[in-house]
């Protein structure tokens, strides 16, 4: 595809007997962050690991920038940062002595080596901590020196495992940061079964439940996943319940304050109008109505009992039941 710097293509792989992954299918844009979310276990880091050359599947092809991972597997590496999760650090070893030996490992010129260094240190802002020894540092700036070891060759994929996991709530908002500025001109995907995380940096998402994709859209899409069937009223000297139930659409009230209901419908968002207008004909002091979306929880909780589903009406198939 036009656009898209790596691509997954009926992606399956195994352990002994029992499948990790199953026909897994998406793509990665040539800039920007692409989320690959699911519960511990769900087959995140199995994906990343063939797409990044660790493990070989056992069906489906990747590749990164038309280059198959499994057969050219040193060139495609070539593109690819990789940030674990955890961070594959020399403690001994000064933040200079560690990004160079990283540097050598990607086949960097020796003369280029030096302002690699430079770049990335900059970009992760840790130039200060150059002469700093790794085990000295703080967990948020061991997470930085591992971002950097993954864009020190410049690659135009950058793929990240939970890079958050661990840090406080200052060193998750300083990393997520640092994550957007370097998918402003390269792509990254992030594995992480952390909502929030997923929020607050991601433009697109991929969730995998159960080795199978059950999700792949945009944010937008999966924040709007479910349609609404609640909304919130506030009004003056609301009414009672059952001159609210009689509306047409209306199949429950609960009052939340004495202003505030909450109303559960059964005829799609259009509600909202009939409210309105039923307000206005009736001279109800309405001040705010609003319909309320599912919670990103309830998105993932649905999206997660998926596959089990899918897996249950196959049961039912093949027994006639």
């Amino acid at each position: 595809m036009e656009g898209s710097i790596a691509q997954i293509k009926h992606l399956s792989h195994r352990y002994s007997k029992d499948w990790a992954i199953r026909d897994i299918n998406f793509e990665i844009s040539n800039k920007g962050i692409l989320g690959l979310l699911g519960s511990n276990g769900a087959g995140k880091s199995t994906t990343m690991n063939i797409l990044c050359g660790v493990i070989n599947q056992t069906e489906g092809e990747a590749f990164i920038d038309g280059i198959n991972v499994r057969e050219n597997p040193v060139e495609a590496k070539k593109l690819i940062g990789f940030l674990p999760q955890k961070a594959p650090l020399h403690l001994e070893l000064t933040v200079d002595e560690y990004l160079t030996h990283c540097a050598h490992l990607r086949s960097i010129p020796t003369e280029k080596i030096k302002t690699a260094l430079e770049l990335a240190k900059a970009k992760c802002g840790i130039s200060h901590f150059s002469k700093r020894v790794l085990r000295n540092l703080s967990g948020g700036y061991q997470q930085r020196v591992g971002l950097a070891q993954a864009i020190i060759h410049n690659p135009k994929l950058v793929v990240l495992d939970e890079p958050t996991n661990g840090l406080d709530p200052n060193q998750i908002l300083e990393v997520r940061k640092l994550i957007k500025e370097i998918a402003e001109d390269r792509a990254v995907i992030l594995s992480t079964h952390i909502l929030s995380e997923v929020q607050a940096t991601c433009d697109n998402i991929v969730m995998i439940e159960n080795g199978q994709t059950v999700f792949s859209d945009t944010l937008y899409a999966f924040n709007n996943y479910i349609e609404p069937d609640t909304l919130i009223m506030e009004m003056e000297n609301a009414p009672s319940n059952d001159e609210l139930l009689s509306i047409h659409g209306v199949t429950g009230v609960e009052i939340i304050n004495k202003n505030k209901l909450r109303i559960r419908f059964s005829t799609g968002p259009e509600i909202t109008k009939t409210l309105i207008a039923t307000c206005v004909m009736k001279n109800w002091p309405l001040t705010e109505i609003y319909l309320e979306k599912t919670s990103l929880d309830g998105v993932f909780a649905q999206l997660s009992k998926k596959p089990q589903d899918k897996f249950t009406e196959t049961i039912s198939e093949i027994s006639g039941n």
